[in-house]
C-alpha cells in the first residue's frame, strides 16, 4: 500500500523535496543579500535567478526524468524553464513589494508566503509545459 503511494506520488515528492532545496536557496540569498543591505528587489531578482537554476537541473534529473538526449533539446527545456520562470519572477516581485512596502510586514516571513505560491505555480508551469515529453529531442 505504502510503495504503491510513493510510486504513484513519486513526481509530487521528488519536486517537493527539491523544492525545499530550492526555496532556502531562494530565501537565504535574498535574505544575506537584504541583510547586507542591499535593495530587496535586487535581491529578490538575485535570488530568482540562482534557484531557478537549482530547479531546472533538479526537475530535469530527478522530478520529471527528463534526459540529456541532446543539447538542442537540453537547451529548449532550460529557455522553456526559464520563460516560465519568469512568469513566476512577477508574482514573487508583486508579493514581495505588497508585502514589505506596502504592509510593512517582515522580509523573512514575506518570502516564505511568496515561495510557497511560486512553488505551486512553478510545478503547473513544469508539469504541463516545460518538461513534457514533446519537448525532450
Amino acid at each position: 500500500m505504502i510503495s504503491k503511494m510513493l510510486t504513484k506520488y513519486k513526481s509530487v515528492i521528488a519536486y517537493l523535496f527539491w523544492g525545499v532545496v530550492t526555496t532556502l536557496v531562494n530565501i537565504g540569498v535574498f535574505m544575506l543579500w537584504y541583510k547586507a543591505g542591499g535593495n530587496y528587489q535586487v535581491g529578490t531578482v538575485l535570488a530568482w535567478f540562482l534557484s531557478v537554476l537549482v530547479a531546472f537541473f533538479s526537475n530535469k534529473v530527478w522530478v520529471f526524468n527528463s534526459h540529456y538526449s541532446s543539447v538542442s533539446g537540453t537547451l529548449k527545456e532550460m529557455l522553456t524553464f526559464f520563460v516560465a520562470r519568469v512568469a513566476t519572477l512577477g508574482i514573487d516581485i508583486i508579493v514581495t513589494w505588497v508585502g514589505i512596502s506596502l504592509l510593512g510586514w517582515n522580509a523573512l516571513l514575506v518570502k516564505i508566503i511568496d515561495n510557497v505560491i511560486v512553488v505551486i505555480a512553478n510545478y503547473v508551469l513544469s508539469k504541463l509545459f516545460v518538461f513534457k515529453r514533446s519537448n525532450i529531442g
